[in-house]
């Protein structure tokens, strides 16, 4: 249940009104109760001097695509209120005009464009104002019996307001409705039918309080009515569905998505409701929702089915818009499925993570409002109406064209440190979702907390557990397009005459037989990638120069590189892809120490730095130059080459 964050303290380190708006907007965004990202919007009305020296009244209203979760007094648009408020006076305003006029009443040049209920803060008559979704309110107001739940909640202490489309129309419904509505002694806010709440005070505080309480009101009111979800149906981890699912999502969208699947209770609970099929048809929580979460979810897996009935729902609404539409990819967002649970596709993790959130709180508010009497959204055109709007679409069209590896996973062993950590660093950095497997427990912290990161602590020699995480890995993002098999051990040299064979064994182990295995593992996932899979294996230049006192990793890592070609001929026809790097001299790995570069290099009557770059490029080799090659191999590059072997040692003979 919400309740009020307000702290006096905390408070006193913002400054002034907007400093306030800012801190209370932060309270707000901070709930996902009230809102979730980047939904609700905040204001203050306040005064301005113009380099003219004139005094004039202004709206600072949160800027359209800022989150209350962080913004900050930058994220607020400063505009002139008169021009703005009477904008809601005219009889039409296109969505391009309302934008310019916005502009028009702007203060300050390359300031945030407005929310697109500048003008309905505008007409509000209050200083401070306050818009969230809160769930419990949402729920009221989709509900069979709406107008009773609201009137039983709140009586005659807010306006109610019947849906319009936001923007421009709904601050002119709301200029006809409220002036007689707000002259009600003890009205305290105004409930947007199927969309939000807003509040107001004379300070923030007062304004965000009266938030918390009407919310709050709702939230009691709808746990008196809540009824206990069915038992869940129990959870099954199947691996290659996932992946085909994910495959199947990712041809409807035209682009590799990620999807994540989650069987706890909640989605478990809806999924085996009797009603399935009828409630999670009738749309979403709010329409602000349909940009993340398409209309509707997929019920079970016929991808092919649910695309054509986008389609079908595409040309039936497209003429509704005064200019011509292109469809959006058709490819759900949300699966639900008994056996695989609710699936979540987006086209990167955070994404993904965004469509999870949401939906989450529709199953809650469905339930609730089911239990109220029935759930009862928009219709369908008006869902369009947002899923189309240009102002809506503006907002994804801001958003920086995606990565190169965007929706694409990739596994990477060793990465902990040296060249497998340099690597996933470099996947990362090109927009993959990365997996890194390593015995070293510090694996799941190896980077900041990010979606698009799953760190796996497992010895590769350890079957169980690396099948255990290549479960993680296919549930966390959906499959497997890139495997790229680092992780080895260079055991103490030691002649051929006095060779250990417990460590022959152990390093056969690890150099090979843990890589033959993770491809054997790998193999059902690739085949499933939807741009082909593709598998870079870590050699070494010891294959092709082998060394004094290496036997057991210079046949390891020989053994690896053929295991590698028999892949690329024996799975081209997948089109799975198959290379091989031959590193040299990488001295920024674990198996460097200052001490050993000295000793190798006094060998050769060098000093360490002239051992460092004993090359014909004169140049040191690092674990980024291999992670590039590695990500280049993976790339449109190398599209056409498969069991290749390419060196990265700065041009060299002998092994260093």
């Amino acid at each position: 249940m919400v309740s009020s964050r307000w702290d006096n303290d905390e408070a006193d380190t913002y400054a002034g009104d907007l400093g306030h708006r800012v801190y209370t907007s932060r309270l707000l965004g901070r709930d996902p109760d009230l809102v979730l990202h980047g939904g609700g919007n905040t204001s203050v009305k306040s005064r301005r001097t113009t380099v003219f020296g004139e005094e004039v009244d202004v709206l600072l209203v949160k800027g359209s695509g800022a989150d209350l979760a962080d913004i900050d007094e930058s994220g607020f648009a400063c505009l002139r209120l008169d021009h703005v408020a009477r904008l809601a006076q005219l009889d039409a305003l296109s969505d391009t005009d309302m934008a310019e006029q916005l502009l028009v009443a702007s203060l300050t040049a390359g300031g945030p464009a407005p929310s697109v209920e500048a003008i309905l803060h505008a007409i509000l008559p209050y200083r401070f104002v306050d818009h969230t979704h809160a769930d419990a309110v949402v729920t009221l107001t989709n509900c069979e019996s709406a107008a009773e739940a609201l009137a039983r909640v709140y009586g005659d202490e807010v306006v109610v307001v019947p849906y319009v489309m936001p923007g421009f129309l709904l601050a002119r419904e709301c200029a006809r409705i409220l002036p007689d509505g707000l002259r009600r002694p003890g009205v305290v806010g105004v409930v947007l039918m199927n969309h939000g709440i807003f509040t107001w005070g004379d300070t923030a505080r007062q304004s965000y309080e009266t938030m918390i309480d009407l919310v709050r009101r709702a939230e009691a009111d709808v746990d008196r009515h809540r009824i206990p979800p069915p038992a869940p149906l129990p959870a099954a981890g199947v691996r290659t569905a996932r992946a085909e699912l994910r495959r199947q999502v990712s041809e409807a969208a035209g682009a590799p998505f990620v999807t994540s699947s989650h069987t706890d209770g909640q989605p478990m609970a809806f999924i085996a409701r009797s009603d399935l099929a009828d409630v999670s048809q009738r749309g979403p929580a709010t329409p602000d929702h349909v940009i993340r979460t398409k209309p509707i979810p997929l019920v079970g897996r016929d991808v092919d089915a649910f695309a054509a009935a986008y389609r079908r729902y595409f040309t039936k609404h497209r003429n509704r818009a005064a200019h011509p539409l292109q469809p959006l990819d058709p490819a759900p967002r949300v699966i639900l499925d008994p056996e695989l649970g609710m699936v979540c596709a987006g086209r990167t993790p955070r994404d993904a993570a965004i469509v999870e959130d949401v939906y989450r709180h529709t199953m809650k508010v469905i339930a609730d409002a089911t239990a109220l009497g029935g759930y009862r959204p928009v219709a369908p055109a008006d869902l369009f109406d947002v899923e189309y709007w240009d102002l809506e679409q503006a907002k994804l069209r801001r958003r920086p064209p995606p990565a190169p590896f965007a929706g694409e996973i990739v596994l990477v062993t060793g990465a902990a440190r040296g060249i497998g950590r340099a690597t996933a660093a470099a996947f990362l950095a090109e927009g993959a979702a990365v997996v890194g497997v390593d015995a070293d427990p510090e694996i799941t912290t190896t980077f900041p907390a990010t979606p698009a990161w799953l760190g796996v602590e497992a010895d590769v020699t350890d079957e169980e557990a690396v099948d255990a995480g290549i479960d993680q890995a296919v549930t966390r993002f959906g499959g497997l397009d890139i495997l790229v098999l680092n992780a080895g051990i260079f055991p103490p040299g030691a002649a051929l005459a006095d060779l250990d064979l417990d460590v022959w064994r152990h390093t056969m182990a690890v150099n090979l037989d843990a890589n033959a295995r993770l491809l054997r593992l790998a193999h059902p996932l690739l085949r499933l990638a939807p741009r082909g899979g593709r598998v870079v294996v870590v050699g070494s230049k010891n294959v092709p120069a082998p060394g004094p006192g290496a036997a057991g990793y210079s046949a390891s890592k020989a053994a690896v590189t053929q295991l590698a070609r028999v892949a690329a001929l024996e799975w081209g026809a997948d089109g799975i892809r198959v290379n091989v790097v031959h590193p040299n001299a990488v001295f920024d790995t674990g198996l460097w120490t200052d001490d050993l570069v000295a000793a190798r290099a006094a060998r050769y009557g060098l000093s360490p730095e002239e051992y460092r770059t004993d090359n014909v490029l004169r140049t040191e080799v690092t674990s980024a130059d291999v992670a590039r090659l590695c990500v280049a191999l993976c790339g449109p590059a190398f599209a056409r080459t498969t069991g290749a072997q390419v060196p990265v040692d700065g041009g060299n003979d002998r092994v260093i």
